[in-house]
Formats: structure tokens, sequence, C-alpha cells
């Protein structure tokens, strides 16, 4: 079996959905669909990429027909795929009508260490179980960081932080949640304020020893001190103290890959996704 980081990332965005979704084939691509309505998995899975090896021969029939079964589940036409495992597809999509986004990869090295990163004074980082009290305020939080996008401080604090948290309660989305908590499915760490408020918070899905880090993010209020790199180091030493050999992560602002190069991220190849499509975290 080949064990290149390549294989293995591409092994991984072919497995980890499996927790979480169901496959229907369309020749040469594979789509995913839920098991169960809500489940959380980053944006999906509603999304198709190509089986190992069919890449070459995706058509636009096969395309036109993922896209069809899409609209009719009701969920995004979404396509993502490793581009080093696929490097002609993108004419193929593209000349369907749809716009592909590149978005970078990070791998960090098994064998380099991470160590903890500084906190400010009173703050704790926890991994949060399926009925943790922080758990609604801990899924707000990429609600608000993604909003405001970039690492200057914002301006949603804790009052928006709250507020989001009700709404996710009362739209059942804590609810899908915990269920892959308790399974193993999803592990998210989150920083701690002294009165038990997240302020910086991600998460892994595991699968066959690899992971992706995603969803890594900050309270706009309590940015510029160094939460991101303490939460995504945290990550890291979970991942591998469970098993976990090979860490990545995708990024889409230069400034927030600076922050993973310091804890030893490396470069390792790039996705491509559908550009409208919703953002996996």
């Amino acid at each position: 079996m080949n064990d290149s980081l390549p294989a293995r990332i591409e092994r991984y965005y072919a497995t980890v959905p499996l927790h979480f979704a169901e496959t229907e084939e369309f020749g040469p691509l594979r789509l995913f669909v839920r098991k169960d309505p809500g489940t959380p998995y980053y944006g999906g899975p509603s999304h198709a990429q190509p089986t190992p090896g069919g890449s070459a021969a995706v058509t636009a029939a096969d395309i036109a027909r993922v896209r069809a079964r899409q609209r009719e589940l009701g969920v995004p036409e979404a396509f993502e795929w490793l581009a080093e495992a696929a490097p002609g597809l993108r004419s193929r999509i593209e000349d369907a009508g749809l716009p592909v986004q590149e978005r970078p990869l990070l791998a960090l090295d098994p064998q380099h260490p991470v160590p903890p990163q500084p906190l400010p004074t009173g703050v704790t980082l926890r991994a949060l179980t399926a009925d943790d009290p922080a758990l609604p305020a801990a899924l707000a939080l990429p609600r608000l960081a993604f909003a405001e996008a970039g690492t200057s401080v914002g301006a949603a604090g804790r009052a928006e932080l709250s507020a989001t948290a009700e709404r996710l309660m009362a739209d059942g989305t804590v609810e899908t949640t915990r269920p892959a908590i308790r399974a193993g499915h999803k592990t998210l760490v989150a920083a701690l304020a002294p009165d038990g408020v997240p302020l910086a918070a991600g998460h892994y899905h595991p699968a066959h020893g690899t992971t992706e880090i995603g969803g890594v993010c900050t309270l706009p209020t309590a940015r510029r001190q160094g939460l991101a790199a303490a939460v995504t180091a945290a990550l890291v030493t979970h991942a591998h103290r469970h098993g976990v050999r090979t860490v990545f992560l995708a990024y889409a602002d230069s400034t927030v890959a600076r922050i993973y190069a310091r804890l030893g991220f490396r470069p390792a190849g790039s996705t491509l996704l559908i550009a409208n499509q919703p953002a996996r975290s």
C-alpha cells in the first residue's frame, strides 16, 4: 500500500466522511450523503470526490449526474479532492461551469514535537465532552470568528457568543454534535476563560491514523493573545496521544499559515473545492 503523505491524505478524504454518511456511486465519482440530517462533519458531507484512480475517467455526464442528485437532496453542488491525486479534474469541473478554489495544505512531521503554547493568565485548555457546559458556546465560536475573518481584534464578543450558542441549542446543532463526540469521531478542544467561557476552539476527526485539524478560531474580541496557536498545539498533542500519526490542515489566509508554520507545519499540496460551497469549519 502506498504510504506517502499524499496517499494518506487521499485515504483520509475517502474514509472520514463514512462516519457520518453513506456513499452513492456515479461512475468514477462518489457522492457522500448524510445518514442523519444535521450530523456535522465540517460543512458536509454532501460533497463528491473522484474514486481512487478514477479521476481520469470523469466525464461531463458524470459531473452533471452528481449535481442533479445534489439538487435533488437539497445540498450544495460541492466537490472536493486532493489536487495531486486528480490533476485533470479541475478543468472538467470548470468546464461544467463551477468555480474552483485552491486551498493549500500544511502537514506536520510525525516526529516533530509540538510543545504547549503559552496562554494568558487564567486561561485553560480542555477537550470537551459531549455534555460539557461549554459545548454550545464552543460550537458557536466559528460562526462569529469566520464572519470576521483575519487575525485582527474584532467586534463580536461574549454577548454575541451567548446569543449564537442559544440559537444552536434551539435549532438542534448542539444535540446532533453530541453523538459524534461520544463516539470519538470528533474531538473539540477549547481555550476557556476563568469563568468557563470558550475564547478559542478547534476540532479534528480521526480516521485510520490520520486527521485534519479544522475550525481553529478565536472569539474576535479575544484575538492576538496566542489562543489559536495554543488550541492547535493541544489538538496535535491530543491526536498523537490517541494514535494519530499524520496531522494536516488547510488554510485560506497567509497570516494564519504563519501561525501554523511556527508550530512546525510544512507545505503538503493542496485541495480543490467549489469556491462557493460552505466552508468546512
